[in-house]
């Protein structure tokens, strides 16, 4: 595809950022941003969608937590070749190829919205919205390369923030929906005019960055270096509980404390529009204090929050139950920031321990955390699917919740532990003197 390529890109050269890079990589991040919004929005359409199928759609609980299910399955295994395709069509063309395909499952969804349809054609087309997870790893992956390191914390944040905050916005478009007592159909005709509108804007004010190359060589060694399996696990803590929660809270709310439709949709929005916009300032605490410090005592955070769902479950208490989740969501954000930001801080770490230094060193962070976004952001957005199967088995065994939240705090406990020991702790042996126990730049930095 014909587009806009640009054949130079140094962000690190701080001369090339101020008189140009700098202006260029905004410009593109704020058409990301629009873009991964509504592809968010598209992704997280059925748990909206499910609080309009009443008694005459004939499906029960645990049917509509598997919907939702299926959607975060396909979400999160599409995100791995939508990492690549940036490399392969350019960041610009991707972007439109991408909002375009989001048409897919809303005019799907538009046709097929009524009671008397079969389950599963309702599952196939909630499988349909899959392609707006996927929106999340190229626009990581394609921001990721126009930002020099110290930018990076918080143009990700901002990116992955603006993309997140999709979920609220539906949700809260859903609500007006609902009190107006209209049908989901009115929901499907408002997205489909700004898929077409994110489309033409990228064509329009976006960019190729000619130098991103794609590289198989990049590819396989991510697959290899245990960083990028340690930080998908860490991902499915902090993404992967905030897409799952999402998906959810209202059915969550509907099943366990006996809400209205309206009544969970009044509510439902507000956790992850918290946790979407305090997302940037988690990378930036990130980029100021070092990303593996604020995820560390950001899972401690998530932990006691998740205790205090638990206590709210077994008393049911609707209002301290509702309190301590949006607290949890909020915890999300701010993790969701501190992670992304670890991630091409740890494979600079790795080149300056090679000996590598300046642009090398650079080169082989962008290099290495590129390719592998896309794998951590699609392991991470499975804890979507764990969450939402988790309640699922817990309604069908018990008619509660608790006992999945029992299991994600011993989770978040695990992901305490891990972050500490690989990120934090550093040990040093009798052959290292204390004074080169740190590296030039440690992964508790990163």
């Amino acid at each position: 595809m014909a587009g806009r390529w640009i054949q130079e890109w140094d962000p690190e050269d701080e001369t090339f950022w101020r008189e140009k890079g700098e202006k260029v990589a905004r410009r593109n991040l704020a058409f990301s941003v629009l873009s991964e919004h509504i592809g968010f929005s598209v992704w997280t359409l059925w748990s909206v969608m499910v609080l309009f199928m009443g008694p005459e759609y004939g499906i029960d609980p645990a049917g509509k937590f598997f919907l939702v299910a299926m959607a975060t399955l396909v979400g999160a295994f599409i995100r791995v070749p939508y990492t690549f395709a940036v490399a392969r069509f350019g960041g610009r063309n991707w972007t439109i190829i991408a909002a375009s395909m989001l048409l897919l499952p809303t005019v799907a969804a538009y046709l097929v919205m009524e009671p008397g349809t079969s389950y599963t054609t309702f599952m196939l087309v909630a499988m349909l919205t899959g392609v707006g997870g996927g929106n999340f790893a190229s626009s990581m992956t394609n921001i990721n390369s126009f930002f020099p390191l110290r930018k990076k914390g918080w143009a990700l944040g901002l990116n992955a923030g603006g993309g997140n905050i999709g979920v609220p916005v539906l949700q809260l478009v859903g609500l007006a929906v609902i009190g107006a007592a209209a049908g989901p159909r009115l929901l499907l005709g408002i997205y489909i005019p700004l898929i077409l509108v994110s489309a033409v804007c990228a064509a329009l004010f976006m960019d190729n960055l000619a130098p991103v190359k794609n590289d198989t060589g990049a590819s396989k060694e991510a697959v290899r270096d245990p960083h990028t399996w340690i930080m998908s696990f860490l991902y499915i803590g902090t993404f992967g509980s905030f897409i799952g929660y999402s998906f959810a809270f209202g059915l969550v709310l509907q099943t366990q404390f006996g809400r209205t439709p309206l009544q969970a949709a009044s509510i439902t929005f507000i956790g992850p529009l918290l946790g979407s916009l305090i997302r940037p300032l988690g990378g930036w605490l990130a980029d100021r204090y070092g990303g593996a410090r604020i995820t560390l005592w950001n899972f401690l955070g998530m932990g006691v929050a998740t205790g205090v769902v638990v206590l709210a479950s077994v008393e049911k208490s609707l209002a301290l139950f509702t309190a301590a989740f949006i607290v949890l969501f909020v915890l999300t954000g701010v993790g969701n920031g501190s992670t992304y930001k670890m991630i091409p801080g740890i494979f600079q770490a790795k080149a300056i321990a090679k000996g590598m230094t300046g642009e090398a060193a650079a080169a082989y962070g962008r290099r290495l955390s590129g390719a592998s976004m896309g794998l951590i952001g699609a392991v991470g957005a499975l804890g979507g699917l764990g969450i939402n199967l988790a309640f699922r088995q817990s309604f069908l065994t018990a008619h509660t919740g608790t006992s999945a939240f029992v299991a994600f705090l011993a989770f978040y406990a695990a992901c305490f532990a891990v972050t500490w020991a690989v990120y934090l702790r550093r040990p040093v042996t009798a052959s290292q003197p204390v004074a080169e126990a740190k590296p030039q730049l440690s992964y508790a930095e990163v």
